[in-house]
């Protein structure tokens, strides 16, 4: 694939222009939604401080692969390795990978229930054959947490019996929704995305069968302003981003 460099003038200057010249600006971003409470209070410290203006949209991991893979016009999409269709299409620099973050799947229960021990593959593997509910962003729709718990219930060895458990969500939001409601058992998606009140943290999953999830910023070839969307991206990963990561549960790059 031919790969499109930008300009290191413009790319230098990309944070130093005054704000004057770009308070018109519009930087559309597209990003799952692992990270979406990340980006969204780390965004206004970005427009106060560049004056360029944020339009974010947030959806599953794989329909915005499939999003930026089919050539929709986006300045930033971050995703979720692996994402060789995306590097094939041409529609991102690939010079411009820029990584954010990593995040855990992890389970939820309903506030004030015991907290399940899933420290360990073995406690983990209990607890999943024990209950008779699980709540998840729907893996058949893209869901990227759900799709990483399937592949951790075939490294445990349990997929048929885990699977037929399942309830599928709309993102991981509506995953702990139902958890707070006490319509499911246990709940699962990435820690990023359990803020519900009603459910209480039962930690993540272990890394030897569920791997973090990283998530990589790019500036698309179809940038209208490749200085404010390599600027959106140097602010998203830069160290004084790491303290809004960590108190969601993930880790920041940097």
């Amino acid at each position: 694939m031919k790969r499109v460099f930008l300009p290191v003038l413009v790319i230098a200057s990309a944070m130093s222009l005054p704000s004057a010249g770009r308070a018109q600006t519009e930087v559309t971003l597209i990003a799952p939604g692992g990270i979406r409470s990340a980006v969204q209070q780390l965004i206004p410290g970005f427009e106060q401080k560049t004056g360029y203006k944020v339009n974010p949209t947030f959806g599953s991991g794989g329909g915005t692969k499939q999003q930026v893979a089919r050539g929709e016009v986006f300045d930033v999409p971050i995703l979720q390795p692996p994402y060789p269709e995306v590097l094939a299409s041409g529609n991102v620099i690939e010079g411009s990978a820029t990584p954010l973050a990593s995040v855990a799947v992890g389970i939820a229960v309903k506030l004030g229930s015991p907290k399940p021990d899933i420290s360990t593959p073995e406690a983990l593997k209990k607890l999943l054959l024990s209950v008779k509910s699980i709540s998840l962003p729907d893996p058949a729709l893209g869901g990227a947490a759900g799709v990483s718990f399937r592949e951790t219930l075939k490294k445990l060895g349990i997929a048929d019996e885990v699977e037929a458990k399942f309830k599928p969500a709309q993102g991981g939001g509506a995953a702990m929704a139902m958890v707070a409601k006490g319509e499911v058992e246990i709940g699962v998606t990435f820690l990023s995305e359990m803020s519900d009140p009603g459910i209480d943290k039962a930690g993540a999953l272990p890394k030897e069968v569920s791997p973090r999830t990283a998530l990589v910023g790019f500036v698309s070839t179809h940038a209208k302003n490749p200085q404010a969307a390599k600027a959106l991206l140097q602010y998203l990963s830069a160290p004084e981003a790491a303290p809004v990561y960590r108190s969601l549960g993930m880790e920041p790059s940097r």
